[in-house]
Formats: structure tokens, C-alpha cells, sequence
């Protein structure tokens, strides 16, 4: 924990205080120098937060300071105050408490955009979720039931299963330790119409084994640790298809249809319809047991951490770029 000065924001930039800020796979990744964006040091972590605008530089599109507000950040979460492009911020959905509404934006939109965009899932279909307790893995089941489509939740550990079935009603949960085709086959009559897999390895090299004739193989991540390979003759024999998903690439390179992702996902939870899981939601100081609870997998759903509660009327006197800034823990 360090104090550094609070960020001032420039044209086209909001100041928020940040309410609360989910950690992700990425973010522990990202600390251990493995993930494909590798910030230079030293950084703070932190990409999909929650929280109230301070101040605005530009044209604020209809937001004003003391809104409530969800932003994905990249870098940069895990502190009392952060920095944000205008076009990133999105309201928080009125239902949503801040710490839920930090756990959903980058799940859900990676969710959306493996099962809508690169899946075309359909009402009925068999959907095989991997990871399930994971922050991506829970979306996936989570969409997929509003979506229509027959779920299925694969994880390692009975507990988690148990907390996806009370909570999230999947159609089936299978744990997978000791394999996993044989139930997929009995259960769906042949093969997963859509399997979706942020854990690579030996996951993925079995699902290619209890995929439907068509059906599409999401790549989301490697959690495993391991990047699968596949021949392709097995993908040719069984005509199915292998997508890889990024949803953050998805969007820049397809902007309007980038807005229309994010525009179904808020409605959807705005109507009430997907309820993001917050396994703990730790004070900020407590960043490192956060942290261990990712890596050492304990986690259904997203922890969040919460910064402390600085108060909002200094801000203003300090937010000059002539005077000495304020500080934030970060």
C-alpha cells in the first residue's frame, strides 16, 4: 500500500471515487508478468470497478459529478481514486449494489460476446460451461440461462457446485475430476451444442470428445496453465468449430456492435435478469488475502476489495494542477 497523488483528469477523462473494484484472473495474471498486456512497473492493478464521478473534463454525455457509475479500466482499480475515459463509463445498474456492479461489466461482457457473438447460442441448446465457479465461468451460466439455452456447470469441487446449483439453478452440474464426456453424451443426447472453456489444458482436450456434429468450442483462457493443441482431423470428423473469444479486442475492432454488447448486458441487468456473485468483498488493505483467494482458487464468482472512505468535499480545493494534489491509497 502506497500514498500517490490523486489523478487529475484531462479532456475526455472522469475522476471517480472508487466504491469498489473486482479482481480478476487477469489481474492476478497480470502481477505475475503472464498475461499478454504487461504494464510497465510500477502499476496498480485493477480493471472493472464501481463507483461515483468527482469531477469531469469534456463533454460529459449526460453524466454529472456524484453519479453511480461502473467502469473497466484496464489498469488502475485498486485505489480510493481513478481515472477513466468518458466513453468507458457506464451507470450502475439501480438494483446493483457498487460491489456487485464491479464483479459484473468484464464477466458479462465476456460472457456475451463468447455465447452471442462467437457462439450464436440458441434457445435449447446445450451449453457446457467449464470453470463454473470462476468470475467468466459463473457469467457464462448465469447468461446462458437468461439466454434460453440448456446449462450445464463443469467444476473441479463439489462445494462450488453445490452454491451454483442453490443459486443459479443450471440444468445439471457435473464435477469433472474424474472425466467428464461420458455424462456430457448421457445428458445431452450426443453432444454439447456450445462448450465454453476458460480452462484449457486436459478440459479441453476431453470436450473435444463430447462436442455436438456443428458445435462451437469457445477458447476464453488457459487457467490450467497449459494451452491445448487439437489435430485436425478430430474438429474435421466432427464438424465442429474451435473460436477463440476476446471480448475487449471484439469491441475495438467492431465499435457499434462493441456498444450493442454492452447495451444488452446492462439491459439485462437492469431488468433484473443476471445477478453477478460476490464471494467476499474485503477492505483494500486487505488486497494480499484477495489475492491468495484467486490464486489458491477458493473463489465462486469475483472477490471484491473497497477502498477506504475519504471524504468527498476536500476534493474540489485539491483538484488544481497549480496546487499540491491530494493523495490516494493505491
Amino acid at each position: 500500500m502506497a500514498d500517490v497523488p490523486v489523478p487529475l483528469p484531462g479532456p475526455g477523462q472522469a475522476l471517480l471515487r472508487v466504491r469498489a473494484a473486482a479482481l480478476g484472473f487477469p489481474d492476478l495474471l497480470m502481477t505475475e508478468g503472464k498475461y499478454q498486456h504487461r504494464p510497465d512497473l510500477p502499476f496498480i492493478p485493477g480493471n472493472d470497478i464501481a463507483g461515483e464521478i468527482v469531477a469531469l473534463e469534456g463533454d460529459a454525455g449526460g453524466f454529472a459529478p456524484g453519479d453511480a457509475v461502473v467502469a473497466t479500466l484496464g489498469t488502475g482499480g485498486f485505489a480510493d481514486y481513478a481515472v477513466c475515459p468518458l466513453a468507458a463509463l457506464r451507470r450502475k445498474p439501480g438494483a446493483m449494489t457498487f460491489e456487485a456492479a464491479a464483479a459484473f461489466g468484464v464477466a458479462y461482457l465476456t460472457a456475451y460476446v463468447g455465447l452471442v457473438r462467437c457462439g450464436a447460442l440458441q434457445p435449447e441448446e446445450w451449453l457446457l460451461v467449464h470453470g463454473a465457479a470462476g468470475g467468466v465461468g459463473l457469467a457464462a451460466v448465469d447468461l446462458g440461462k437468461a439466454l434460453g439455452a440448456r446449462v450445464i456447470a463443469a467444476s473441479a469441487s463439489d462445494e462450488k457446485l453445490a452454491i451454483i446449483a442453490r443459486e443459479y439453478q443450471p440444468d445439471a452440474t457435473i464435477n469433472v475430476t474424474d472425466g467428464f464426456r461420458e455424462r456430457v453424451k448421457e445428458l445431452t443426447g450426443g453432444g454439447a451444442d456450445v462448450i465454453y472453456d476458460p480452462v484449457g489444458g486436459d478440459i479441453f482436450d476431453e470436450s473435444t470428445r463430447c462436442i455436438a456434429f456443428g458445435g462451437r468450442l469457445l477458447v476464453i483462457g488457459f487457467a490450467s496453465g497449459r494451452i491445448a493443441t487439437v489435430p485436425t482431423n478430430i474438429p474435421l470428423i466432427k464438424g465442429f468449430s474451435v473460436v477463440g473469444v476476446r471480448a475487449g479486442e471484439y469491441g475495438r475492432r467492431h465499435p457499434e456492435r462493441g456498444e450493442e454488447n454492452f447495451d444488452a448486458i446492462w439491459a439485462l441487468a437492469e431488468a433484473g435478469r443476471l445477478k453477478p456473485h460476490v464471494h467476499a468483498a474485503l477492505p483494500l488493505t486487505q488486497w494480499r488475502e484477495a489475492f491468495e483467494m484467486m490464486r489458491s482458487r477458493k473463489v465462486v464468482g469475483r472477490v471484491v476489495v473497497k477502498p477506504g472512505k475519504y471524504t468527498r468535499d476536500h476534493l474540489p480545493i485539491r483538484l488544481s494542477r497549480a496546487s499540491a494534489p491530494a493523495k490516494r491509497r493505491a
